[in-house]
């Protein structure tokens, strides 16, 4: 058998039911390996070794009962630490809630309990998930195990590079506007976004609600579509939940050998002026690769593209002020002792929340200020509806969508730090799908001339995950690049 750590979460189920490892010897060989390469890579902003010890033993009860358990039992996986885990630090990347423990697990993170998962640490985030690189956290910053001079992207970059790394078979993450896609695209392995409303946000700590989705790092779509078949589904605590069925996702992955009839959708508008000509050719070659699998590729128009980034940047932080309107020093979280009350309140937030994190409150708060909601913040929504018509508009005529996740490969960090403009610009091709609550992969497609990993971004309609899952899988099977890891 492969080492423990390199197992995908198929492989390390099948080992498991096998007899081949125990739970309690893949959870501490886990272990092991995040004190040896973690130091480097700095993906985890804390541990939950005894925790994981415990549901490891507790899985390994289970498996001896029952061959048929859940295939999820005793796997070893990391949560981003925006999403609570009953009594284990929960930060969101910052100050202002260090020390905080939940009393409660997430729903997400429930379901992951109840299907026996392992949870061996919470994962390092850009602040309350607002960045491209996770160079925002309040704590340390990730790097990518491809490069350590490297950003993993954000602002799930810590659950990105600890999968990449092999330091859990598959993590939990968040994306607003790419915080899945674009980590996982600069490190080489699967990240999944699900439709708006089909994983509940309870228990997931707010940037902006109307864009925020919970959904998994794996190194496989197969690992992606069995995480998300556990945590998808309605419920009661978040209304926006829907209340469509969840089947087995991985099933019908396995009826597909080609992509014949698949009409693959291919936009002019994602080919841009300014993106490193190694990934559009990479993306290209993929592309291509899928119409000699018997794909159709057919060239779409999504007119409103140009209008995604401004639109996005004035509703994630209209919503990001309100939301962040609740860290007010007196329920929970950090508390500046000082004279009055309003002291108290500005000189807690002023100590709690880091410089990305006051500059988008500032924004979302001046674009719903009297008299300028209606010319950014209702503007906006208005263009969000015709964002989301183009994709109504394009998915009559075609299944899915291909495009670059990223304009580059992992950049050097520090190198955008101080052009906030250049670095909002690395999610330019993936704020759409948030925008329009739509499905989208990432998938590894090939690397740069720095043996860099580019990513390719599948979407799919709302609530088409089953189409997009079987597409990316096919694809995926059909090439070797889900199989590169980094060398760390």
């Amino acid at each position: 058998m492969s080492q423990i750590t390199d197992l995908t979460i198929r492989e390390l189920a099948g080992a498991l039911r096998a007899g081949e490892v125990s739970s309690v010897e893949a959870t501490q060989a886990t272990l092991d390996r995040i004190a040896a390469v973690d130091p480097q890579v700095q993906s985890y902003i804390s541990l939950t070794a005894e925790l994981a010890l415990e549901q490891a033993k507790a899985a390994d009860a289970t498996l001896a009962e029952n061959k048929d358990a859940h295939p999820l039992t005793g796997v070893p996986l990391g949560i981003k630490d925006l999403l609570a885990v009953e009594g284990s630090n929960t930060t969101a990347g910052s100050k202002i809630l260090e020390g905080f423990q939940p009393p409660y697990d997430s729903t997400a993170v429930r379901n992951l309990r109840d299907a026996g998962a392992v949870f061996v640490g919470k994962t390092n985030t850009d602040e309350f998930g607002m960045g491209s690189s996770t160079e925002n956290s309040a704590y340390q910053t990730t790097r990518n195990p491809w490069d350590l001079e490297r950003v993993p992207g954000g602002s799930s970059g810590g659950s990105a590079a600890a999968v990449a790394a092999r330091l859990c078979q598959g993590a939990l993450g968040t994306d607003t506007g790419g915080s899945i896609r674009q980590p996982a695209s600069l490190c080489g392995i699967t990240g999944f976004k699900p439709s708006y409303g089909r994983v509940s946000r309870y228990g997931a700590i707010a940037y902006a609600s109307s864009l925020d989705q919970i959904g998994p790092f794996t190194r496989t779509v197969d690992d992606a579509a069995l995480m998300f078949s556990t945590i998808a589904g309605q419920d009661p605590l978040d209304a926006t939940t829907i209340g469509y069925d969840v089947p087995d996702f991985t099933k019908p992955m396995q009826a597909m050998d080609s992509l014949k009839g698949v009409r693959v959708g291919v936009p002019k508008e994602y080919f841009i002026d300014g993106m490193a000509s190694d990934v559009e050719d990479t993306v290209r070659a993929a592309i291509a690769e899928m119409e000699s699998m018997g794909a159709e590729l057919v060239e779409i128009s999504l007119p409103h593209t140009d209008y995604n980034m401004p639109a996005y940047y004035i509703l994630a932080t209209a919503e990001a002020s309100s939301n962040l309107a609740r860290y007010d020093s007196i329920r929970f979280g950090l508390r500046e002792h000082t004279g009055d009350l309003n002291s108290q309140y500005t000189d807690s937030r002023g100590a709690g929340f880091g410089q990305e994190v006051k500059r988008r409150i500032m924004l979302g708060t001046y674009a719903l200020s009297t008299g300028y909601y209606d010319a950014y913040y209702l503007k906006a929504q208005k263009v969000r509806t015709l964002i989301k018509q183009d994709f109504d508009n394009a998915f009559q005529n075609v299944d899915v969508i291909a495009t670059p996740v990223s304009p580059t490969t992992a950049f050097k960090i520090g190198e955008k730090s101080d052009d906030p403009i250049a670095m909002y610009l690395a999610d330019v091709f993936t704020l759409a799908v948030n925008m329009s609550g739509i499905c989208g992969i990432s998938l590894p497609c090939g690397q740069d001339s720095s043996n860099l990993p580019v990513g390719l971004q599948l979407m799919g309609p709302a609530f088409g995950e089953e189409r997009l899952l079987n597409v990316a899988h096919t694809y995926q099977t059909a090439t070797d690049w889900h199989k590169a890891v980094a060398q760390i």
